[in-house]
């Protein structure tokens, strides 16, 4: 048998070669194990986008959830709400106070949002700019950004921010893939739990007035008593009931009597703030819960309202004029915390009821307190 050739040592060359190969391969292990747990996370973060099961979830796993599965120093959330729907969908479950995380803010000047940033279509990634990211994250990062639109059907729902503190984290030139695919998915989310909501509250309106109807009052009530013990806040209710209501239908048809509480409708929530809930109780009486306000406020408040409705007929379709004037009861939740909150929301809500009774019996287009009330 043939001996083969003598073994040859690589000369230095060849071994570098070989290095240079093995540094490479380590490398693209390195690169690919990375990008399989930065593909599992994006993957996470769209699940849980997908089966988040309302708008509040939905937005904490735009925010917090965000911060914490990519490790981010900031994520802000601006969606467009020009017609106030997510404000009012969210007081709706939580009240006014709580609606809004520190991490979302609702925007109504839908200018003013696109001005803001320069791509509504595509990622934008980054370095820090202070003029124009400060504003965004209301904190010096100093480091880089992601800016994602939120895009649907209908157009643009808004802009999710992702902030770090790492100058390296988002750079020009960086594949936005992964981005864009989950702010796509984002959008469509928050679409759909958007419409959700407004389903769900389809059936807590009076289609009339558009107020909420007395079983989301009755609902919300224990809601914003819990919450008043809770933060030792003030909480009052007006009871607002139209006078000579069957005279109206009587004279002028049960037409102009449901003109006449859509205009009352209307002139209640003009004088009211967003964290305060109107409601049809029922008939052609109405009930206002007003967080955050004291009897005297609440009555303040209430002989605003009722001089305002007097002093302005509902002109109805066709020319007549129809003087209207209401009686207002006006109540305060009590000290006493023994009352458990749905006991306690009944008996302020019975306390205006008394009370509007009593404006009625003196006389008509006035208002009167109950000063005590239980719970």
């Amino acid at each position: 048998m043939k001996a083969g050739p003598p073994y040859k040592a690589p000369d230095a060359d060849t071994r570098a070669e070989v290095r240079a190969l093995r540094d490479l391969l380590r490398a693209v292990g390195t690169d690919a194990a990375h990008n399989e747990q930065v593909l599992r996370r994006f993957h996470e973060r769209e699940l849980a986008l997908l089966t988040a099961g309302d708008l509040p979830r939905l937005l904490e796993c735009l925010t917090s959830g965000m911060r914490a599965s990519f490790g981010l120093d900031s994520v802000k959330l601006k969606l467009i709400d020009p017609f106030h729907v997510i404000r009012d969908l969210l007081a709706d479950r939580f009240g006014a106070e709580d609606c809004l995380a520190r991490d979302i803010e609702l925007c109504t000047d839908v200018a003013a949002v696109r001005a803001a940033f320069d791509d509504s279509h595509s990622p934008w990634l980054g370095e820090w700019d202070e003029p124009r990211h400060l504003p965004l994250f209301g904190l010096r990062l100093r480091g880089s950004v992601a800016l994602l639109p939120l895009r649907h059907v209908d157009g643009l729902a808004g802009f999710l921010c992702l902030g770090s503190r790492d100058r390296g984290r988002f750079g020009h030139g960086q594949a936005t893939d992964f981005l864009a695919h989950m702010a796509s998915v984002a959008a469509v989310c928050l679409e759909n739990a958007v419409n959700r909501e407004r389903l769900r509250l389809l059936g807590l309106t009076d289609t009339l007035t558009g107020l909420y109807n007395r079983r989301h009052l009755e609902h919300r009530i224990e809601q914003e008593v819990t919450r008043a013990r809770r933060y030792a806040q003030s909480l009052a209710c007006l009871f607002v009931d139209a006078d000579h209501f069957k005279r109206i239908n009587d004279l002028y048809g049960h037409a102009a009597g449901d003109q006449v509480l859509v205009a009352l409708a209307q002139r209640l929530r003009a004088r009211l703030r967003t964290s305060d809930l109107a409601t049809r109780y029922g008939g052609e009486e109405f009930a206002v819960l007003l967080p955050h306000t004291g009897l005297d406020s609440a009555e303040s408040l209430a002989e605003e309202i009722r001089s305002g409705i007097a002093a302005e007929p509902v002109i109805l379709p066709g020319g007549p004029s129809v003087p209207v004037s209401v009686s207002i009861g006006v109540a305060a939740l009590g000290d006493d915390v023994r009352q458990p909150p749905d006991a306690a929301g009944r008996a302020l809500l019975d306390a205006a009821d008394r009370a509007v009774y009593i404006a009625k019996q003196a006389g008509r287009n006035r208002v009167a307190c109950e000063r005590r009330t239980g719970g």
